[in-house]
C-alpha cells in the first residue's frame, strides 16, 4: 500500500496542486507571477550565484529529459553504448548539479547576510531556496558519488519507465520499490517540491518571453529634462 502512495498517489496529488495552483495565480494573481529583480539591492554575489543557479538548472532539465523521457532503447538504436551514456550522465549531469548546488548556497548566503536582501526576502523566498537545495543535493550525490562508489545505477530501466507511465495513465509502481534509497527521497522530494511552485516566487519559470522581440521598447525620461521643459 505504501508502494502505491508514493508512486502512485503522491505524485498525481503533486502534480494536480501545482497544476491547479498555477491556473489560480495565472487568473487572479497575474502581478505576483513575475520575480522581483534584487540587483539593485546587491549586485557582486547575485552576479555569480544567478547565472550558476540558472544554467546549472537548464542543464539539469536536459540530462533528466534525456534519461527520464526519452527510452533507454533510442540510445541504443543509435550506437550509445550504456558505459558512454552512464559516463557522460556523471561528468554532465554532476557538473549541473554542482552548478545548481554551488549557485543556490550563494543566493541563500546573500539572502541571509545583506541586510536589504533579508529584509525584503519572505519566508517562500528561503523555502524555495532550502527546498531546491535538497532537491539538487540528492540528485548531485546521486550522480557524483553513489554512482562512483557504491554502483553505476542504471535508472533508464526503472525509474524512467515509470516516469513515462505517469503520463500514459497506467503506472507502473512496482519498478520503484527496488531503487537506492537516496533516489526514492531525490523523487518524492521533487514532486513535493513542485506541489510549492505555485506558492513562491518560482513560478516565473513557466512564463516564457515569445513576444518579448516584438515588443516595443520602454521609454524612460529624466527628471531634470521634464522639469526644464516645464520653467
Amino acid at each position: 500500500m505504501a508502494e502505491i502512495f508514493w508512486w502512485v498517489i503522491f505524485p498525481y496529488i503533486a502534480i494536480t496542486i501545482m497544476i491547479l495552483g498555477l491556473l489560480y495565480r495565472f487568473a487572479f494573481r497575474q502581478l505576483t507571477w513575475a520575480a522581483p529583480s534584487s540587483n539593485f539591492l546587491e549586485k557582486k554575489w547575485l552576479r555569480i550565484g544567478s547565472p550558476l543557479f540558472h544554467y546549472g538548472i537548464i542543464f539539469a532539465f536536459i540530462g533528466h529529459v534525456m534519461g527520464m523521457v526519452i527510452p533507454m532503447e533510442f540510445y541504443q538504436g543509435i550506437g550509445i553504448s550504456d558505459h558512454l551514456y552512464h559516463t557522460g550522465a556523471i561528468w554532465g549531469g554532476g557538473l549541473a548539479g554542482l552548478m545548481v548546488v554551488v549557485g543556490l548556497v550563494i543566493l541563500l548566503i546573500r539572502k541571509i547576510t545583506i541586510d536589504p536582501v533579508r529584509i525584503k526576502a519572505t519566508f517562500a523566498d528561503f523555502f524555495s531556496v532550502l527546498a531546491l537545495l535538497f532537491v539538487a543535493g540528492t540528485g548531485t550525490y546521486m550522480s557524483i558519488i553513489y554512482n562512483t562508489t557504491v554502483v553505476e545505477y542504471e535508472y533508464r530501466e526503472t525509474i524512467g519507465p515509470w516516469f513515462r507511465s505517469l503520463f500514459v495513465f497506467m503506472p507502473k509502481y512496482e519498478l520503484m520499490s527496488g531503487i537506492p534509497w537516496i533516489l526514492k527521497i531525490h523523487v518524492t522530494s521533487a514532486f513535493a517540491f513542485f506541489a510549492t511552485i505555485p506558492f513562491t516566487r518560482l513560478v516565473h519559470i513557466f512564463s516564457f518571453p515569445i513576444r518579448y522581440p516584438a515588443r516595443p521598447p520602454q521609454q524612460y525620461r529624466s527628471r531634470d529634462n521634464y522639469r526644464g521643459q516645464h520653467n
